[in-house]
């Protein structure tokens, strides 16, 4: 089910899209079982900013809700990072959709074993703080939220602007 909410703030206007999907993926790097890979689509109305420091802000403010929740905090990983760049880079540049399309692949492309994979996607543009913004919308979704308080222990986050000055974050979850 799509639940559309519109809000009118100053900067802009917030789209808040989702739908969770749980998918089964075949972990090649161990013995051969399921994973549960939980993906969802947060679309968030548009800003620029250092993607270093947005990508910091995210996993702080993932680590601190999870914390709050009694939840352990989460690792990061480069290899899991770097997946999630790319496909941060290939939707800001067009040449992947907005979404989870090539998730299995980014799973298996980062080399690790797992048991459990997911996946949260968001963009905007405008935004003094659009970590926080992304974050935020992450939160009020259920299929993002299952992402964020989900039995996994890594996380590896892509944070990519584009000459239109949108903002793409892709966080991938592995256990």
């Amino acid at each position: 089910m799509i639940k559309t909410t519109i809000y009118s703030v100053a900067l802009g206007t917030i789209i808040l899209s989702s739908g969770a999907i749980a998918t089964s993926v075949t972990n090649p790097t161990l013995t051969p079982k399921s994973s549960h890979v939980l993906s969802d689509t947060v679309q968030i109305a548009q800003s620029s900013n250092n993607t270093a420091a947005l990508k910091q802000s995210i996993f702080n403010q993932i680590n601190n809700y999870r914390v709050s929740q009694g939840l352990a905090k989460l690792t990061s990983n480069s290899a899991i990072d770097n997946q999630a760049r790319i496909h941060s880079q290939d939707m800001a540049n067009g040449t992947a959709p907005f979404g989870h399309t090539g998730f299995s692949q980014r799973v298996k492309a980062v080399g690790i074993p797992y048991s459990l994979a997911g996946e949260n996607v968001a963009y905007n543009q405008g935004y003094s703080d659009p970590a926080k913004i992304a974050v935020q919308g992450w939160l009020k979704s259920p299929g993002h939220l299952a992402n964020i308080r989900g039995n996994f222990n890594k996380t590896g986050i892509g944070v990519v602007s584009n000459s239109n000055g949108e903002i793409y974050f892709t966080q991938i979850f592995f256990r």
